[in-house]
């Protein structure tokens, strides 16, 4: 047993350390990938010659689909990480990408879903998203196997920062 070995956990300094240093390059990767994946939808729109959506709008449109949502359920849901939900939904429906409609039981609440324009849109992010899935397991950058297993340890790392929000009061 080292002089550095906390009793407490049987992990050294130099572990916990290690574990650290992991820890904070995954929460930078997680950040920088989000962004790129943004700046990935954006220069494909541009190709495509679509030029008034931007990522995020493109990527909320992809991420409701088929489905008819209200504002506050696109955040509980996870389909916009987003801060201004409203201002994108009102462009969206500006653009008629989205149609929108006030709730018969709570006049409050609007609901929204996609119009054809949309669901167009939200092919053209599918077949980009099929081609890298495509294009990774062909350059052996990802397999199955890999995918999965950095999959499932965002999908444990999100359960632990959810956790961490619930119950801190």
């Amino acid at each position: 047993m080292s002089l550095h070995t906390d009793i407490g956990t049987g992990q050294s300094a130099a572990h916990r350390h290690g574990f650290l240093a992991s820890y904070l390059e995954t929460v930078t990767l997680i950040e920088r990938l989000h962004r790129l994946l943004l700046d990935v939808i954006k220069d494909d729109f541009e190709r495509l010659g679509v030029l008034e959506l931007n990522a995020v709008q493109a990527l909320l449109l992809y991420n409701i689909g088929e489905n008819e949502v209200t504002a506050g359920e696109l955040k509980s849901r996870g389909y916009y990480q987003g801060s201004n939900v409203s201002y994108n939904l009102k462009k969206l429906v500006e653009m008629g990408y989205m149609h929108h409609q006030r709730c018969d039981i709570d006049r409050r609440s609007v609901r929204v879903r996609l119009t054809e324009k949309g669901r167009g849109i939200r092919a053209a992010v599918a077949e980009l998203f099929a081609a890298h899935a495509e294009g990774l397991g062909q350059s052996g950058a990802l397999d199955l196997d890999r995918i999965d297993l950095v999959a499932g340890s965002l999908r444990r790392l999100e359960r632990f920062w959810t956790d961490q929000i619930r119950y801190i009061y």
